[in-house]
């Protein structure tokens, strides 16, 4: 009785293990869904969102007083995330600010690669209108600008935090906290880019079994 039991606990003990931790990898392996559906009634010059892990950045009217802040981000996140090959960000900016925003762009390319970066301008209602779209708690301030960074996925849809220990649901991330970018958003982009390499293996793997 003894040997049987002792056999059984070897073969099926490191099993259960391993699909609790297996389990435990995919739940935290996914980067929580805020909004499922944008729904921007968007002019057809803006950059196409679905395909592509996005990051949109709000400058308006203050693409100067935000440059800083942008410069932070850069440092932090898009350096680190930007090989990715299907990452784009996108800065979002008033009609007359595009000329700033290709001044701060040239000044980013000297200590990195800017082709990931679009520069797009429109109306500032349009600008309000998107802004609102996205679905968050937060609010745009009186330059059309905020100095949140959002990631959408690519299906269109808003990722974020759902128990964020500091403000419960997370939309957004603050681009004026070097911390923030180091601990929160650096991690939150790694989960959803380690989610998709996932989904990319499993096809492969479908695809070689179809073969």
């Amino acid at each position: 009785m003894k040997k049987p039991l002792v056999l059984g606990v070897l073969f099926i003990l490191p099993l259960v293990v391993y699909l609790f931790f297996a389990s435990g990898v995919t739940n935290f392996g996914r980067l929580p869904v805020l909004n499922e559906n944008i729904g921007w009634s968007v002019e057809e010059t803006f950059p196409p969102l679905k395909g592509k892990i996005s990051l949109l950045i709000f400058l308006g009217k203050a693409a100067d007083e935000n440059k800083g802040y942008l410069f932070n981000f850069n440092q932090k996140i898009y350096k680190r995330f930007s090989e990715f090959t299907d990452f784009q960000t996108i800065l979002v900016s008033s009609d007359g600010q595009k000329e700033t925003v290709e001044a701060i762009l040239s000044e980013l390319s000297q200590i990195s690669d800017t082709s990931r970066y679009i520069n797009y301008t429109t109306t500032d209602t349009q600008i309000e209108a998107l802004f609102n779209a996205i679905g968050t708690d937060l609010r745009i301030d009186d330059n059309v600008s905020s100095p949140y960074v959002f990631i959408v996925d690519k299906n269109a849809a808003l990722r974020g935090r759902l128990k964020d220990e500091d403000e419960g649901i997370k939309y957004g991330y603050d681009m004026r906290s070097v911390a923030e970018l180091n601990n929160k958003m650096e991690d939150d982009m790694k989960v959803i880019l380690a989610e998709y390499r996932l989904a990319l293996k499993k096809n492969n793997a479908y695809s070689t079994e179809a073969k």
